[in-house]
């Protein structure tokens, strides 16, 4: 169980190793996954000795256009309205550490649409943060994914925590208060249930409430 002190010592730790380091962060919704790669690539930036870079999952959500061609807009962000099978081949590219930037997937919370080649990593990017939902679950492509990883944290928030935060994301994003509370109860937090249930495989958990 680490704070965000520790979490960042042991990031530095595997950046004295002398390769590029790919830090998986996984949790359910709402857990502060985004908020803590942000955090440690900010830190590492700012400590001067290594670039640092974050390429997010959520990047690989499927466009609606494809959700809705097979019939699972009602369920966004379930495990397959993602491209796992792209996001495995991306984090392979990561790890080749290819000599020509790497372009990933955005993906823009105003139009709740992924945006292709937003986000360019160098070569000379010392650390990759990526956190989604679904890195530790044990099927493919995921598994295959996480193998590129050096190592896969869990986002640790109570479950009432993760509710409100949610709700207040959704809602400053469009949704009514009402509308918020019923998409988080029908679709995030069944969501959450698969995810929880990968903690146990996580190489470290991350308080991050």
């Amino acid at each position: 169980m680490l704070d965000f002190d520790q979490a960042l010592d042991r990031v530095l730790t595997l950046l004295r190793r002398g390769d590029r380091v790919l830090l998986g962060i996984a949790g359910a919704p709402g857990a502060g996954k985004t908020t803590v790669a942000e955090r440690l690539v900010a830190a590492v930036e700012a400590d001067g000795r290594f670039r640092a870079a974050h390429v997010p999952m959520d990047g690989f959500h499927l466009a609606d256009a494809a959700l809705e061609r097979l019939g699972r807009q009602d369920r966004k962000g379930a495990i397959d309205t993602f491209d796992g099978w792209g996001y495995r081949t991306l984090l392979g590219r990561l790890r080749d550490r290819e000599l020509e930037p790497v372009y990933a997937p955005g993906f823009e919370r105003d139009l709740e649409q992924p945006i292709a080649a937003a986000i360019a990593v160098d070569p000379g990017v010392d650390l990759v943060v990526s956190e989604g939902n679904y890195l530790l679950v044990d099927a493919s492509p995921w598994t295959e994914a996480a193998a590129h990883l050096d190592e896969v944290w869990f986002c640790d928030a109570p479950h009432r925590v993760r509710r409100e935060r949610l709700i207040a994301r959704h809602v400053l994003f469009g949704r009514t208060p009402e509308e918020a509370e019923a998409w988080v109860d029908a679709v995030d937090l069944p969501n959450a249930a698969l995810v929880l249930s990968t903690r146990r495989r996580a190489d470290a958990v991350v308080r991050t409430a």
